[in-house]
């Protein structure tokens, strides 16, 4: 099975996003442990703020 070339950006960009929300998003919003959800949260913050320095240029 090959792909056409433009269809690798977009496909990374899905792989990424599904990691992002699988490994950080969902322990944030659903974990029982305070521990874990405070964790999840503060890299989520991390993350989110890093997105918005990028686009602040």
């Amino acid at each position: 099975m090959t792909f056409p070339p433009f269809h690798l950006p977009v496909l990374l960009a899905v792989l990424v996003f599904t990691a992002l929300y699988v490994g950080v998003v969902l322990p944030a919003v659903w974990s029982r442990k305070p521990a874990r959800r405070s964790a999840a949260l503060k890299v989520l913050s991390q993350i989110l703020g890093a997105v918005r320095r990028w686009r602040g240029r």
